[in-house]
């Protein structure tokens, strides 16, 4: 089993193959756009997290800049009906303490941002996942160490929620929904979030 890479990035590809040179050996790597934006122009070195999946027609290796990234790739694989596209999908969404956050919380909306996931889906996924990425101590661990994005109890998933929702009403896509309700401060005040969404969106674009 391939477990990382260390070497030097040979080619980075637009469909997210990677070819990273290891002790004069290429290896063909398929990273999620995250970690591709990581790895810097070709002629860099760089480290990759590795999961060798094997078919019966192939041997695939996947990329992650960390190895939480890797953990949460496996866990999403071993879920019913979830294949690497699917995987990497959601990776491309939501970074892993997003992903954790939104188990915990049962945030059906969050999973749905990922194209190809509907509300079956996503619910199936949360049941599945919680035990996968033993969310309890994770977003017990996330609440310690980040204190600038905690989730109370009460209001706050469902007033994330609804901003969320809002968003997407209002046409803006998976990608810069997930920026926009990942910066949020505090509040349960569904208005004034979704004007600090807002606000957020306008600065970026």
């Amino acid at each position: 089993m391939i477990g990382s890479l260390r070497g030097v990035l040979v080619e980075r590809g637009l469909d997210g193959v990677m070819l990273v040179e290891v002790a004069g050996v290429g290896y063909r790597v398929l990273v999620p756009p995250p970690t591709v934006a990581s790895l810097g122009d070709p002629g860099a070195e760089v480290v990759l997290h590795t999961h060798l999946a094997v078919r019966e027609d192939a041997l695939t290796l996947y990329g992650f800049a960390t190895s939480d990234e890797r953990a949460c790739f496996e866990a999403l694989i071993g879920a019913h009906g979830v294949g690497p596209a699917l995987a990497l999908a959601v990776l491309s969404v939501h970074r892993p303490d997003d992903l954790r956050r939104a188990v915990a919380d049962d945030d059906v909306g969050a999973l749905c941002l990922v194209a190809g996931v509907g509300r079956k889906t996503a619910a199936r996924l949360l049941l599945e996942l919680k035990d996968r990425l033993a969310v309890t101590a994770a977003a017990s661990s996330l609440a310690a160490s980040a204190p600038t994005l905690p989730v109370p109890p009460g209001t706050q998933p469902s007033a994330r929620a609804d901003v969320r929702q809002a968003l997407v009403a209002l046409g803006y896509g998976p990608d810069e929904v997930a920026e926009a309700v990942r910066d949020l401060p505090d509040g349960d005040d569904v208005a004034q979030l979704l004007r600090a969404a807002l606000s957020s969106l306008g600065r970026s674009r």
